[in-house]
């Protein structure tokens, strides 16, 4: 039997249309507002709710080859902020155009550099009270690492159960951020099902990591140190005083040592923590004088160039806390508190909070109203959120010598995760190099470097990249991630 082109063509759209059709009733979007055309692919989402908690989901399925292409669980960071900032900012399937005029609807458009291209992704709004995740009980808004790691593994469990299709297909866990903890806390977890025989049992075969936090001696000013000085943000003055004045010792500084410290925060108070290239305005009036004004340097107005309608944000807020001040802190406040001691300027998420709550948005992907489920945020403080598990350096050991892979990567102009301490952590591990250290190539360019380790272990840099690399170099990250889940060298 000879299929013609056009046949085929009909053929697998008919085989790709009925691929989930096991999915549960209600979860097909067949419409988002803002968007004019064919999805290119089956998008579901919805709430899973067990112990009186509803945690929302976006799933999308791949483009290419659903069948055989992995499930990527996707998680942002905070703690405390929805994974519809990777959906909207980052590597989800549509690019976010800002409505016209200022405060209509925004339009969106297709990413051709949607990670959905090569894989099933599902983006998650976890823990619960985050995002469009809710309870009617708000005692389930408190929680930390290990109940959230507990949490989201059911709700895997769960998922697979009203998807059995992706049974077999290979699973990974991605996020960046404080998913840094997020991640090998839920990797772990995963682990200890598979062992333990939980039914259905995860195909699990690995995770990735961007500019995440490890909650090791590595992470810190130790790293914000070695970043700021290489960047030629301190002088060599500053650097050596710090060094000895603190000796190592910031948890409790002496008080020349706090001076000295103070040297370093006027040194780094005018910048951008998320990228250090990106203009930073310091209040909201100042900001929206900026955004509109022409007469900026043509310099600064190209800085974040990109291929996304909606440009790279203006922002030092909402992602994580610098882990410089973390570490000051000696312990893990939320930013909200942060913000109100005015200390993290410079942020608007204007498109992802006016869409996500529109009505007719949410309707359109099952999500309840505000008046149930709250009123959207990129990150929440409705939640009580304390950390329990220590470094995650042991996690990284523990999975990476049990054969799982694992793709550590960081935007190189980063200061909030500098990727000084993450290159410093993954070289602690002590494994043996096998691709020592390399530019690597993306769209003919050399587009940063890595280091390849024994137990399936990569370290990756993206040159120019910020705290949100696919916000960043969208071709390059769908590049490295691509490649990298398909097994083939970087």
């Amino acid at each position: 039997m000879v299929i013609d082109n056009l046949n085929l063509a009909t053929f697998c759209m008919i085989l790709l249309l009925a691929f989930t059709e096991a999915a549960p009733k209600g979860s097909l979007v067949t419409r988002l507002p803002g968007f004019n055309g064919n999805f290119p692919s089956k998008h579901h989402s919805g709430y899973l709710s067990f112990d009186q908690k509803n945690l929302f989901y976006y799933f999308i399925v791949s483009e290419r080859n659903p069948l055989k292409d992995p499930v990527v669980l996707w998680l942002n960071g905070g703690p405390g902020c929805s994974s519809f900032d990777g959906f909207v900012y980052e590597h989800g399937p549509f690019n976010f155009e800002e409505g016209k005029p200022k405060g209509s609807p925004p339009k969106l458009h297709l990413n051709p550099y949607s990670w959905s291209k090569v894989s099933n992704i599902i983006y998650l709004d976890s823990p619960c009270g985050v995002g469009l995740s809710y309870s009617i009980n708000t005692t389930k808004y408190i929680t930390g690492d290990q109940q959230t790691a507990v949490d989201t593994h059911t709700f895997l469990l769960k998922w697979l159960e009203l998807y059995p299709e992706f049974v077999t297909n290979p699973f990974y866990i991605a996020g960046e951020s404080y998913a840094g903890i997020y991640v090998p806390t839920l990797a772990s977890e995963v682990v200890k099902g598979i062992k333990a025989g939980k039914k259905p049992i995860i195909n699990f075969k690995g995770y990735l990591v961007g500019n995440g936090a490890s909650r090791s001696k590595f992470d810190g000013i130790n790293a914000l140190l070695s970043f700021t000085h290489g960047m030629g943000l301190i002088s060599d003055d500053i650097f050596e005083e710090i060094q000895s004045t603190c000796k190592g010792n910031y948890y409790k500084p002496t008080a020349n040592c706090d001076t000295s410290l103070g040297k370093l925060d006027r040194s780094l108070s005018g910048l951008n923590i998320y990228d250090i290239l990106e203009p930073c305005y310091h209040d909201p009036e100042s900001q929206q004088k900026a955004q509109g004004n022409s007469t900026l340097p043509v310099s600064f107005q190209q800085l974040g160039a990109t291929d996304r309608p909606l440009k790279v944000r203006k922002r030092m807020f909402g992602r994580a806390w610098p882990l410089w001040a973390l570490e000051r802190e000696g312990h893990l406040p939320l930013w909200p508190k942060l913000a109100e001691q005015g200390s993290v300027p410079c942020f608007s998420d204007e498109v992802a909070t006016a869409w996500l709550n529109d009505e007719s948005v949410r309707k359109a992907i099952h999500a309840q109203p505000k008046s149930i489920a709250g009123t959207w945020e990129l990150c929440t403080d409705r939640i009580d959120y304390e950390s329990y598990v220590g470094s995650m350096i042991p996690y990284h050991k523990n999975l990476t010598t049990q054969e799982y892979r694992a793709l550590i990567y960081s935007g190189d102009h980063d200061m909030c995760v500098p990727f000084t301490g993450t290159q410093a952590w993954t070289r602690s591990l002590g494994y043996k190099i096998i691709d020592e250290w390399r530019p690597w190539i993306s769209n003919d360019q050399v587009a940063g470097y890595l280091q390849g380790y024994d137990n399936n272990l990569t370290f990756l840099t993206i040159k120019g990249a910020g705290h949100t690399v696919p916000e960043y170099k969208p071709r390059e990250s769908l590049d490295f991630y691509s490649r990298w889940l398909d097994g083939k060298p970087i």
